[in-house]
């Protein structure tokens, strides 16, 4: 999953970044509300954390703009504002949802995960190719019933391959989905990070899931002429 955090505050920035990362997700950080609405707009995430006090423009404008424009990416609203007033403003310029500031990352990861499982942007839970299942709930991967265990990252890739089976993607959509905009897309990470999957839930198994299509990128099928 890829989420944008627009937040002005360098130290919150980075504590939200941070626990992200480590839960698999990758973030992209805009420091006030006009780079955050560029970043919106210029890119596909799958959760907007926004904070409400923004120099350049504040996060209600920010959210109006984006819904005014069709986008209807998930949005939590960072708040140290906790007035019954200032929650009906932001729900309705758009928000899905609220967290106070302070707050534990704990019930941030919950509550981006509870978003993440709403309508309209509700996505199966569990994904499956051939005899391959990910319960996306509980982070549980298996491969004919045999449990594999995926590093976070691993695990992201995994779960954007198995959402779009019998695609050949890009080495640059799998960039712009699983990495942030601080990555390198010439270096060769996707390619080992794709081999670690190959090992994982290919090797031992009869049929191979995870094809390279040379020139162009990769795909995971079950049939065998992919």
């Amino acid at each position: 999953m890829r989420v944008l955090i627009v937040e002005d505050e360098p130290g919150i920035a980075q504590f939200i970044s941070q626990g992200l990362k480590e839960a698999g997700y990758a973030t992209d950080i805009a420091t006030d509300g006009q780079e955050g609405l560029n970043y919106a707009l210029a890119a596909e995430y799958d959760i907007i954390v926004l904070d409400i006090m923004l120099p350049q423009m504040d996060g209600l404008q920010v959210l109006r703009k984006l819904r005014s424009q069709g986008l209807k990416t998930p949005v939590l609203l960072l708040t140290a504002r906790d007035a019954v007033e200032d929650r009906v403003r932001g729900l309705d310029a758009g928000a899905d949802d609220y967290l106070f500031k302070p707050f534990a990352l704990s019930e941030l990861l919950a509550r981006l995960r509870a978003l993440l499982r709403r309508p309209p942007m509700q996505q199966d839970t569990i994904l499956r190719v051939g005899d391959l299942e990910m319960d996306v709930a509980t982070r549980e991967v298996r491969r004919a019933g045999k449990s594999i265990n995926l590093s976070p990252r691993e695990f992201t890739l995994l779960q954007y391959l198995m959402r779009h089976p019998r695609q050949v993607l890009t080495r640059t959509q799998i960039t712009e989905h699983t990495w942030n905009f601080d990555f390198y897309e010439n270096s060769n990470v996707i390619d080992v990070y794709i081999g670690y999957l190959r090992r994982k839930i290919d090797h031992g198994f009869d049929k191979p899931l995870l094809h390279t299509v040379r020139g162009v990128g990769y795909c995971l099928s079950a049939d065998a002429e992919s």
